[in-house]
């Protein structure tokens, strides 16, 4: 657990500062995006895919099975974000069902959903995903 919870505040770091995105390069080839005015702000909105990470039906693996699938994980994540295709990941910390959350920045359903099921736990059957395309502001970040 507090691997992810490093894993997430890492991500956090790299893709939601808000001093460190407007010093990055913002990636709109290929993806949806519009404008948003409020007051003299403009707002790039851009087009990502959030996808939540649910139980999977194959839990039943032994205890070092499950930490190497767990290590896989994490290793997936990071090099999405290390590649710029996960702006977010992160556990949940309740027991609704859903283990946690990912954000994709690609410009498709597809790609996000290729990548999402080319997690080690989802290819294992520890995880599922469920994806759905949502909107955001460009260089937004949490508080």
């Amino acid at each position: 657990m507090r691997l992810l919870l490093l894993l997430f505040f890492t991500l956090l770091a790299v893709g939601g500062n808000a001093v460190y995105a407007q010093s990055m390069p913002v990636d709109t080839a290929g993806f949806q995006t519009f404008t948003h005015q409020s007051g003299d702000t403009t707002y790039l909105m851009k087009q990502y895919f959030m996808c939540f990470l649910k139980v999977g039906p194959r839990r039943d693996q032994d205890e070092a099975t499950a930490a190497k699938i767990q290590e896989g994980h994490l290793a997936h994540l990071a090099a999405l974000g290390e590649q710029r295709k996960i702006c977010l990941a992160g556990p949940f910390a309740d027991d609704s069902g859903i283990q946690g959350v990912v954000i994709y920045s690609t410009p498709t359903y597809e790609e996000a959903a290729s990548l999402a099921n080319q997690d080690p736990a989802v290819l294992a059957g520890r995880l599922v995903v469920e994806i759905h395309p949502f909107w955001a502001a460009v260089g937004a970040q949490l508080f």
